[in-house]
């Protein structure tokens, strides 16, 4: 056939078949003219070309324009949405008969709580737990679970709203959609496009335009999110944020649809929800459940669908009813015969009672009575168990029994039905959503961020003034003290900065967990941008701190050593990022979390060569030492410091450098390539916590991950042969079956003391109609002098705790160091760490009661703990403030010091700590004698020279009728006494 037959053909012929009529619109003489042009060009392109263009027709009814349905802008969508669904409930079933003819049953889980609906929907949809033992098996079109990946076949809807807070519910369906994908639609619209070319059908064109949209896959906003946005009715909160506990967002009804939604996006053909309408009002879920009925009666789609109390409107629409009770199935099968089998087995439905309450109370043991209709035959309770053998037996029973014993042909089943990918797109487009998503959610918690930010560059100018550089000298051991003090606040800020990542990371668990396991993506795509987004974060933080401190403090002006330390604080920033993600992820609850957070902290920080040189750890505890990254960075940063010129003059009486001999009195490493060591074992360190966190999202699972309840074996049916409807409350014995019949000791009955409960019961024994029959017996309440009680602050209550924590640590501690072993001392002791375990636990209380969300309490606490360590005084004779205020001022150690300089302390210190570490033999024979210049000398006191020991006793007894007397001879005295 020409091309000019084709025009000739498009332009003159009415399509006149009824069967094609789906395909076409009605329009004006003027217009389907230039429609048809326009269809058949776009006829001619190639099948790639042709699925990606389509003829949107304008607003106002005029011609249709040529578009590219990858790049459908918002206003655009929003029109189509309105043309082919203007009124949810009216337009939705018209469209979806479009949709069908270009291309059935709906079933109800009822049942009481607890009687396994979402066992049995997890168990449908592939997602129970792998350690529960399951009997018998769930095929899919005759094929066993093994043979597909359910997950993706099936769409499991839970009754939990689990959503990330900061997206708006636009957002949260649009990423649901990009990461699911489009299935087999591009395939089906490929096949769709040939036969109606080959057949020169032409279509409706905004169904084109809609079925081509909704099969082009990678894009960031779908039509189909417009569309489900339409039928739930969410388009009012479209761009509002989802909200979560401390986010105001939308509300619990809104948030249950954006749950249902979430799973109506993607390609699934099973969809399995589990208690959607909580939270809804009945008109709204009348509205879903008739959407969800006419996408499974046109589509042929399955849905199972579990609600608890729906009302008779919203009952009536569905096909099937399933009947759970204690976990057996009572009934499945049609709805307007359901009745009917409980009539066979003698109940039946008041007239006035709702069909769906009746359903759940027939089984129940105290609700059952009331609808037995045999007049003629004494009520005997029916147990689940011969509800369910009698279903067997049920005519509908046993053609359902006939229709499960014969096996489903597989070869009926379309390629296409079931999914046997595991993932809906290509890995590089799951990274590409997440990247997008985390980005975005970097954008909306943007204030953390600058908090942060805030936070580092307060404390690097508390930094930078208590180590100013006008203090801060370079020509003795004590100058090199306080330079090492410096650097380790260095580190320990950049560590604590990291902190946040805990809180920060458990917050989107749970969603994480939820679209995990449903299939949206896998681990690594997700924890990739987690990391990677960060990085440059991370060099604007350190970028702030070291040029803040750095000339500052008068560190060595070298600008390599400048931009050397820079990257240093840089990797040692993403190792402890990455060590406090890994934490998060593997400690899954942010108490124990925070817990296993703060003791790692506390190995890092004890075991990384500061507060115990490597001398002094002991030999069962130097593993830790090699595998704290806190040791790697802080070699490095000393090494890249005291490596300087800066530091390269040599002291009297040595033969290395100041630089070295300070390393060396710190136990530090004195080779220069321990700072690239220290580099290349951060990078390591950032890529095992990494690889970690990854690994922990992969394989663990929350800790409240619901678990199948078996019930409770029912009692025998003698038991249950109930005289009335009052109401027995049975002691433990009587629940072992021995019950007389005319009511024993065991057995307390409320009744009421009116003649018309009794009036009542009897009726209700006798079995005759006399009026109303109550199924409950009336009962009076009286209270008098009732006594109650409020409960303990929450504040209060953990204070037994906080105590036997203290009372374990100290026991512990105090005996294996070896103090003075005292009842004094060691209460003391106690007294001091329960309050100091007290005081931090009240702290964190108030951080996170006067911060607005968890993430800044966690920010702020990390700031105040550097703050708690710098002047908390440990290592002191390391760790020295340069301010002129800083004085030892402790009364009870004045009689065993000597008031001195600053200079003189830290050296003295040091030296003494070599002579401490002597052995017995020689250290009673050296000593640390003071120069007249305030210098220290270590001396062998069996070799002192005259005039040293003139300048010693100068020192000791300068007026011999004053100094002897008052100060001396006390000091020797106290020193004996000690």
């Amino acid at each position: 056939m020409d091309g000019g037959d084709q025009l000739h053909r498009a332009s003159s012929s009415r399509w006149r078949n009824n069967s094609k009529e789906a395909f076409s619109r009605s329009s004006s003489r003027e217009e389907v003219d230039e429609e048809a042009l326009k269809w058949a060009a776009l006829e001619k392109l190639p099948t790639f070309d042709r699925l990606r263009k389509g003829i949107l027709t304008s607003s106002r009814g005029g011609g249709g324009s040529e578009i590219n349905v990858n790049n459908l802008g918002f206003q655009e969508r929003k029109n189509l949405i309105e043309r082919l669904v203007n009124v949810a409930e009216v337009d939705n079933d018209k469209f979806l008969f479009k949709l069908k003819n270009r291309i059935d049953r709906l079933t109800l889980l009822l049942g009481p709580p607890g009687s396994g609906k979402t066992t049995l929907l997890l168990a449908l949809a592939g997602k129970l737990d792998s350690t529960l033992k399951v009997l018998g098996g769930v095929t899919y079109n005759g094929h066993d679970m093994h043979e597909f990946v359910p997950q993706r076949t099936a769409a499991y809807i839970s009754q939990h709203d689990v959503h990330i807070g900061e997206l708006t519910v636009r957002e949260t369906l649009a990423f649901s959609a990009r990461c699911q994908g489009v299935g087999s639609r591009y395939e089906m619209l490929a096949e769709l496009s040939r036969r109606e070319k080959a057949a020169n059908i032409k279509p409706d064109l905004d169904i084109d335009v809609f079925m081509k949209a909704a099969a082009t896959e990678g894009q960031e906003a779908n039509v189909v999110t417009d569309y489900i946005l339409k039928i739930l009715g969410l388009e009012v909160c479209a761009d509002t944020m989802v909200g979560d506990e401390m986010l105001r967002g939308i509300s619990g009804g809104q948030r249950k649809r954006v749950t249902t939604g979430e799973m109506l996006v993607g390609p699934a053909n099973a969809l399995f929800m589990d208690e959607i309408s909580t939270g809804l009002d009945s008109s709204t879920a009348f509205q879903i459940v008739n959407s969800l009925r006419q996408y499974v009666h046109i589509l042929n789609g399955t849905a199972l669908i579990s609600l608890l109390q729906p009302t008779p409107e919203t009952y009536n629409l569905f096909d099937d009813i399933i009947l759970l009770s204690d976990g057996q199935i009572v009934y499945q099968g049609p709805r307007e015969q359901v009745l009917d089998f409980f009539e066979y087995m003698g109940f039946k439905c008041p007239e006035r009672k709702g069909v769906t309450d009746f359903l759940q109370e027939v089984t129940s043991r105290k609700d059952q009575q009331q609808y037995w209709a045999c007049q003629n035959e004494p009520y005997r309770f029916v147990t689940v168990k011969k509800f369910s053998e009698a279903f067997q037996s049920f005519h509908v029973g046993r053609k359902l029994s006939d229709e499960l014993g014969t096996p489903f042909d597989k070869k009926e089943s379309h390629p296409a039905a079931l999914t046997t990918k595991n993932y809906g797109v290509g890995k590089k487009e799951l990274l590409k959503a997440c990247i997008s998503r985390e980005y975005l959610l970097m954008k909306r918690n943007s204030f953390v961020y600058i908090f942060k930010l805030m936070q580092l560059t307060i404390m690097a100018m508390v930094s930078m003034s208590l180590f100013f550089r006008t203090n801060m000298h370079q020509e003795s051991l004590s100058d090199g003290n306080i330079y090492t003090g410096a650097l380790f606040f260095a580190v320990v800020m950049i560590t604590f900065n990291g902190f946040s990542e805990i809180s920060m990371t458990i917050a989107k668990l749970s969603v994480f967990y939820k679209q995990r396991d449903l299939g949206f993506f896998p681990s690594w795509s997700y924890a990739l941008p987690t990391w990677i987004l960060k990085i440059p974060i991370t060099f604007v933080e350190v970028a702030v701190w070291v040029l803040f401190t750095y000339y500052a403090t008068g560190y060595d002006p070298n600008a390599g050593r400048f931009f050397k330390q820079y990257m240093l604080l840089v990797f040692v920033n993403q190792m402890a990022s990455g060590l406090f993600r890994l934490i998060a992820a593997t400690g899954r609850n942010i108490i124990v979390a925070n817990t296993f957070g703060s003791f790692v902290l506390f190995l890092l920080y004890s075991m990384g060569g500061f507060v115990l040189s490597r001398e002094d750890i002991k030999k069962w505890w130097i593993w830790v030492y090699w595998c704290s990254p806190l040791m790697y960075g802080q070699n490095a940063i000393m090494v890249n410091e005291f490596l300087g010129h800066s530091w390269d003059k040599i002291l009297p009486n040595s033969t290395v450098t100041l630089g070295v001999a300070v390393l060396k009195s710190h136990g530090f490493f004195t080779e220069a390539y321990w700072y690239w060591l220290g580099v290349g074992a951060m990078v390591g360190f950032i890529l095992l916590f990494n690889f970690g966190f990854t690994l922990a999202l992969t394989f663990l699972n929350p800790f409240d991950k619901a678990q199948m309840v078996i019930p409770e074996k029912p009692q025998r049916d003698d038991d249950d042969n109930r005289s009335g409807g009052a109401i027995q409350l049975s002691t433990r014995e009587s629940s072992s079956g021995h019950r007389s019949p005319s009511g024993s000791e065991d057995e307390i009955r409320r009744r009421s003391s009116s003649s018309k409960s009794s009036y009542i019961e009897e009726a209700a024994i006798d079995g005759k109609k006399r009026g109303m029959v109550l199924p409950f017996e009336p009962c009076s309440i009286n209270f008098d002098e009732i006594t109650y009680s409020v409960n303990m602050p929450r504040a209060l209550i953990g204070i037994p705790y906080i105590f036997a924590q203290a009372v374990a640590y100290g026991v512990i501690v105090y005996a294996m160091i070896g103090f003075e072993w005292t009842a004094a001392k060691f209460f003391w002791y106690l007294f001091f760490m329960f309050f100091t375990l007290l005081s931090f636990n009240y702290y964190g209380m108030m951080a996170v009661a006067m911060t607005p969300n968890l993430h800044i309490a966690k920010i702020v606490s990390a700031a105040f703990y550097g703050i708690f360590n710098l002047f908390s005084g440990d290592s002191s004779s390391s760790l020295r403030v340069a301010i002129s205020s800083s004085r030892w001022s402790n009364n009870s150690m004045e009689a065993f010091s000597r008031s001195s300089s600053r200079e003189e302390d830290d050296e003295e210190a040091l030296k003494w700590a070599a002579l401490e570490r002597l052995p017995t033999f020689d250290r009673l024979r050296k000593g640390i004698l003071t120069t007249s210049r305030g210098g220290a000398n270590e001396i062998d006191v069996s070799n002192l020279e005259l005039q040293e020991r003139r300048k010693l006793i100068e020192r000791l007894v300068n007026v011999a009728q004053v100094d002897n007397d008052d100060k001396f001879l006390f000091k020797l005295k106290n020193r004996f006494d000690r």
